[in-house]
């Protein structure tokens, strides 16, 4: 497998697990409303006083997530006070990626690109949606966030009451779920997996 698709597997890994917190069948962000709970992911319940890594691994479809969590060693810094904002990839998002890329990320030896990948989906800061849709309107209809990873995601509306977010390669994710609060941040659900350079 070639170097350039070990980041992409980690960002499906990271991306994945959080999305699937936050994935279920709820509508997506609607301008103006902030959730008083959190939606249900995978089944489970989403408790707001309880860490982004406290929330992944009692939701059955954020094994991935926590799996490459793992292996990328960000536990740790998952469950610090943060505050994270931290956009989740479905399982079904990470499923859209080449046959072998998730195990192959997952490698001891692939760690510092799987790193890359996950903190590519993370920005400093607790963003929830109201945050993210003012952002994007003070940008004259686009905001540039800076992930953990150091690379740019441009945030900006989609249909209406959607968010997008376009990578640098120019691929794009939409908000599928937005605001699952988090005592250390919140969580959006996205549909594609976002790769850095």
């Amino acid at each position: 497998m070639k170097l350039s698709i070990v980041p992409g597997i980690l960002a499906a890994v990271l991306l994945a697990g959080c999305a699937d917190q936050m994935a279920q069948p709820t509508a997506g962000p609607q301008p103006g409303l902030t959730a008083t709970a959190d939606p249900m992911v995978g089944g489970a319940a989403m408790y707001p006083n309880k860490t982004i890594v406290e929330n992944a691994v009692n939701s059955p479809d954020h094994t991935t997530l926590v799996a490459a969590v793992k292996a990328a060693g960000l536990v740790d810094t998952l469950n610090s006070p943060g505050p994270f904002t931290v956009f989740a990839p479905t399982n079904e998002a990470f499923a859209l990626l080449p046959a072998n890329t998730v195990p192959t990320l997952l490698k001891p030896e692939n760690k510092a690109a799987l790193t890359k990948v996950l903190t590519y989906h993370v920005v400093s800061g607790s963003m929830d949606s109201k945050k993210l849709m003012a952002a994007i309107a003070n940008g004259g209809g686009k905001a540039t966030l800076t992930t953990v990873a150091g690379e740019p995601l441009v945030a900006m509306m989609g249909a209406p009451g959607t968010i997008t977010l376009t990578d640098v390669k120019g691929d794009v994710a939409t908000v599928t779920i937005a605001d699952v609060y988090q005592s250390n941040g919140v969580i959006h659900v996205i549909d594609h997996v976002l790769l850095p350079n």
